[in-house]
């Protein structure tokens, strides 16, 4: 088979770490079992070892905005970093433009800037940082802007954890809120990662209804995907389905390995792993 593409990871160098750039605090890390040696960051070098390892060709990173940044314990990792990574390593690592959707205008020309000047290839936002549904009146101008630059977006949805002890969020992101979305715009590429979990049947019912809506398999260890989950992955959501790791949650070893694990048909497999990134992110044909 051809190398594989990761769509949901996340910079954890020791710099994210040293600023408090990450969300994550110790009780979490140990939750998830993060090995000890990773806890104060991987290098970026080190990470594209592990990514060999895993043979995972291409990873997209995200300048996460996690929150109103007037609110003490919201943080962002800032498009340069991401950039500069993508800038160092454009054959490794694309960018996903982080949204925030109270900075109003000045946010929608960042995104634009983001994807125009740097090549940043999609959108991402954390409806739980912000306490919004994915269907609420702040997030729609940043829909339009997407459709109007022609990238697709990626959101949580699902519960989300505690992850970290000053910051504690409700859970807002019901997968079934992205009916309306869809709706109101067909044209944009919707991507709800995080599996929905615990609401897994209706992450597969909009896949299903809606061309435009697809998901993600990440944060969660393959082994533990829910069955319908990988019954649908490997049949008529085949062409629905992307990997992530949502590192540093789950490893780019880990990912891998357990996601061949699980049984699916080569071509399936195929989808899943690199083809659907592809086409959904129009990311290089050469990659893998």
């Amino acid at each position: 088979m051809s190398t594989y593409i990761d769509i949901v990871c996340n910079l954890f160098t020791p710099r994210e770490v040293r600023e408090d750039r990450t969300g994550l605090d110790e009780d979490f890390k140990a939750k998830v079992r993060m090995p000890p040696a990773w806890r104060g960051g991987v290098e970026l070098d080190d990470y594209i070892a592990m990514m060999d390892s895993a043979g995972i060709q291409r990873s997209l990173l995200i300048a996460v905005r996690a929150g109103d940044l007037r609110v003490r314990g919201s943080f962002e990792v800032p498009y340069e970093y991401v950039h500069r990574a993508c800038r160092q390593r454009p054959d490794r690592f694309s960018g996903l433009a982080g949204i925030d959707p109270t900075r109003g205008m000045a946010g929608l020309r960042e995104l634009e800037h983001a994807v125009r000047e740097l090549g940043f290839v999609g959108a991402h936002w954390y409806p739980h940082w912000f306490s919004m549904p994915p269907d609420a009146a702040q997030i729609y101008p940043y829909y339009a802007k997407c459709c109007e630059l022609d990238i697709p977006i990626m959101l949580q949805v699902g519960q989300n954890l505690i992850y970290g002890s000053e910051r504690r969020f409700p859970t807002v992101a019901n997968p079934m809120l992205l009916d309306r979305v869809a709706l109101d715009f067909p044209e944009l590429k919707i991507i709800g990662i995080h599996i929905g979990v615990p609401w897994t049947d209706e992450m597969i019912a909009m896949c299903w209804k809606h061309e435009n809506i697809y998901t993600a398999g990440d944060a969660y260890a393959p082994r533990h995907w829910p069955q319908q989950f990988v019954a649908y992955a490997d049949s008529y959501g085949s062409h629905k389905v992307m990997f992530g790791t949502d590192w540093p949650v789950i490893s780019p070893q880990r990912g891998v390995s357990e996601v061949k694990a699980l049984g699916l048909r080569a071509a399936s497999l195929q989808k899943l792993l690199r083809d659907n990134a592809i086409e959904v992110f129009r990311l290089p044909e050469g990659d893998g």
